[in-house]
C-alpha cells in the first residue's frame, strides 16, 4: 500500500475518533438531583413541590436529572436520609453519596396574600451555591406548577408567558380565575316571595271604584314565584347570570296577574352583591276609552253616536272591565344575600318604570345549596 494511501487512512480515523470523542464530551450533561421544596403550609407537600420542580428543570435539557425512584432507591441501600434537607451542608453531603455534580432545592415562604419561592442550584464538588432564584408571587395553591415553571425558566434565562405572570404576581382590584381560582360561587335558586307598589295613574287606578274601572284595592300587593338562574361566566369572584323569574301577583287581593322577568346580571360571590336588568311582560286587563274635560275616564263605548264625533283621544290603560293584554316593561334590580351556613338568603329590590306609575318592589328568597368551588 503506497504511503500517501495509509496517511489518508490514519487521518480520517484520527478525525472520527476526535470527532466522537466531542461528541461524546458535548453531550455529557452534568447530573443534578432534585430534593423537596421546604413549604410548611399543609395544601401542598413538600415532595410534591418537589416532583414540580424536577420535572421544570428536566424541561430544559441543561442537565442529567436524576430519577425521584432512583434516589429513593439509593437513599434506602445506603442509608441517607432525604427528609428535611434544604440546607448546603446537608444538600453537598446527599449529593456526594448519590453520585451527582448538582442538587436543587428551594423554599416558599407564605406572607399572607404573597409567598417568596427561593431556588438554588449548588455545586457538590466545591459546595459554592452556583445560581439563586427570589421572587414574589401571589399564594395561590393550585398554581404553584406555573409558579415553579416560571420560578425555573426566569432562573435558567428561558422565555414566560408575560400575561401568565402578571396573572400570578400582581394582585389585581378585580379578581380573575388566576390570582382567585378559589372563589366559590353562590347558586340563589329557589322560592321568591315579597311585595310590589304602585305609583302614579296605576295608583289610582287601583284604588279606584270597579264601576270607574278601578279594582277597589290597595296599590300594594303580595307577590310569590320562583327564580331559575344560570352562571354562565364566572372570573374570580364576580359571576355573570342569566335569571328567569315567573311571579304571581295580587292574590291577596282577589287578582290574579301572571309575569314574568328575563334579567342579565353580576354578582359579586364574595360580598354577595348582585345588580340585574331585563324585560318583564305581565298580564293585566285593559280597555279603550278616554277622559273627558274634567278627566274622568270614560270606555269607547260610553260615548253615544247620536253625541257627534268624540273630541277626545282614545287610549288604552289598565281598567277592571277590559280584557286581559300582555303588558311590557323593563326591570332594574339590586340586592345582597345573606348566608348562615349553607342556608342563603337574597333580598332584591326592583322597579319597573312606564309612563302610567312606577312599580316599585322589595321581594327575598332562600335555599340551602352550597357555594360550588
Amino acid at each position: 500500500m503506497k504511503t500517501n494511501q495509509i496517511f489518508k487512512i490514519v487521518l480520517r480515523v484520527i478525525l472520527i475518533g476526535a470527532f466522537q470523542f466531542a461528541t461524546a464530551q458535548n453531550t455529557t450533561k452534568p447530573k443534578l438531583a432534585v430534593l423537596s421544596i421546604d413549604y410548611r403550609e399543609t395544601a401542598v407537600t413538600p415532595s410534591l413541590l418537589g416532583n414540580y420542580l424536577r420535572t421544570e428543570v428536566s424541561k430544559i435539557d441543561t442537565y442529567e436529572v436524576m430519577d425521584r425512584y432512583d434516589q429513593l432507591y439509593l437513599s434506602k441501600t445506603k442509608n441517607i436520609s432525604l427528609e428535611d434537607c434544604y440546607g448546603k451542608l446537608c444538600l453537598v453531603e446527599v449529593g456526594k453519596s448519590l453520585g451527582v455534580d448538582k442538587m436543587m432545592t428551594g423554599l416558599i415562604d407564605p406572607y399572607g396574600e404573597t409567598i417568596v419561592v427561593t431556588l438554588n442550584l449548588i455545586d457538590v464538588k466545591t459546595g459554592v451555591i452556583e445560581k439563586t432564584f427570589v421572587k414574589e408571587f401571589l399564594n395561590l395553591n393550585k398554581e404553584f406548577p406555573n409558579i415553579i415553571a416560571i420560578a425555573v425558566n426566569d432562573m435558567f434565562g428561558r422565555p414566560n408567558d408575560a400575561e401568565l405572570v402578571k396573572k400570578l404576581t400582581k394582585k389585581f382590584n378585580i379578581d380573575n380565575s388566576h390570582n382567585n381560582p378559589d372563589a366559590t360561587t353562590l347558586e340563589l335558586d329557589g322560592p321568591r316571595f315579597g311585595a310590589v307598589f304602585l305609583t302614579g295613574t296605576a295608583s289610582s287606578i287601583m284604588k279606584a271604584s270597579k264601576n270607574q274601572g278601578g279594582f277597589d284595592g290597595y296599590p300594594a300587593m303580595f307577590q310569590f314565584g320562583y327564580q331559575f338562574e344560570k352562571q354562565y361566566l364566572t372570573q374570580g369572584n364576580l359571576q355573570a347570570l342569566f335569571e328567569f323569574l315567573p311571579m304571581i301577583t295580587g292574590l291577596d287581593q282577589g287578582l290574579f296577574i301572571p309575569s314574568m322577568a328575563v334579567m342579565h346580571g353580576l354578582r359579586s360571590n364574595k360580598s354577595g352583591l348582585e345588580f340585574a336588568f331585563g324585560p318583564t311582560i305581565r298580564l293585566s286587563k285593559k280597555a279603550n276609552g278616554f277622559y273627558d274635560g274634567a278627566g274622568g275616564w270614560h270606555l269607547k263605548n260610553d260615548w253615544e253616536s247620536d253625541w257627534g264625533t268624540n273630541p277626545y283621544s282614545i287610549v288604552s290603560r289598565m281598567d277592571s272591565r277590559g280584557q286581559l293584554a300582555i303588558e311590557t316593561g323593563f326591570v332594574f334590580a339590586v340586592g345582597c344575600t345573606f348566608k348562615s351556613g349553607n342556608l342563603n338568603i337574597p333580598v332584591n329590590a326592583f322597579v319597573v318604570p312606564n309612563k302610567d306609575g312606577a312599580r316599585i318592589g322589595a321581594s327575598f328568597g332562600f335555599n340551602a345549596k352550597a357555594p360550588k368551588h
